[in-house]
């Protein structure tokens, strides 16, 4: 009796803590939100590590970690802020490219817009176009630079709607406030947009690669755990995946 009692104190002290050993928190770009929970249960089922997931534009979180948020691993989708972090001291290197993003121009089946093609762009029926904000998301950049090198930014500036990331820009364009939206493809070929609408891919040679890379914290606690994850998502296992979430492989 003594002793089940014993083991019972035992595990409700000490479970906490294992918990707590077998758990990862990342810092995730916008664009990965319908991507990460497919491949944390993966992940989970594979090593038992917890993934513990928050999402947010690349600028915003990279501050945010800047500033002593408690992360373990920063998923970026771009390489220049995980590069920042890495300079200033507050991750380790190297910086481990992980996938490459694509942009597409997505619109609601029920937008006038449709049927949606490359030419939607020009059409004088496009009053409000969703991109996110250029400074905070690398997907607004790349629309940004997909807009310029079609000749259409100025034409088409004072109709954007500017979104904090690319998951804003979605529900921008999902709920109407925009007629149409340059959008990740990880949402665009999620099944709740292929439901509600349809898009067609920008040219990749209209703006420059979306790299998307991660970094380790340098104040994890779980260090080994985070290079493990990250040794993970590149395996060629995982990168065989990675047009099934509407992202190119790293390499």
């Amino acid at each position: 009796m003594r002793r089940a009692l014993f083991t019972a104190v035992v595990v409700a002290v000490f479970a906490p803590i294992l918990h707590a050993q077998k758990q990862l928190q990342l810092a995730c770009a916008a664009d990965l939100e319908p991507v990460i929970p497919t491949l944390a249960a993966e992940y989970q089922r594979a090593t038992g590590v917890h993934l513990v997931t928050s999402f947010g534009s690349s600028a915003t979180l990279a501050q945010q970690l800047s500033n002593g948020a408690p992360q373990d691993v920063f998923l970026s989708a771009d390489t220049a802020h995980p590069q920042q972090l890495v300079a200033a001291g507050v991750a380790l290197g190297p910086v481990t490219p992980y996938a490459h993003g694509v942009l597409v121009l997505w619109a609601r089946n029920d937008s006038p817009l449709q049927p949606i093609s490359l030419n939607t762009l020009k059409s004088p029926r496009l009053t409000r176009l969703a991109i996110a904000n250029p400074t905070h998301a690398p997907y607004g950049l790349a629309a940004q630079q997909a807009l310029q090198h079609m000749g259409l930014y100025t034409q088409l500036q004072t109709k954007l709607a500017i979104a904090e990331n690319i998951g804003q820009t979605a529900q921008f364009a999902e709920s109407g406030n925009a007629q149409a939206g340059l959008i990740s493809l990880t949402i665009a070929s999620s099944a709740h947009f292929r439901q509600l609408g349809r898009f067609v891919p920008i040219p990749p040679d209209a703006y420059s690669p979306i790299q998307q890379a991660g970094v380790i914290l340098k104040s994890s606690q779980h260090q080994q755990l985070a290079r493990q994850f990250l040794d993970w998502l590149t395996s060629p296992a995982i990168q065989h995946q990675l047009h099934s979430f509407g992202l190119d492989p790293a390499r």
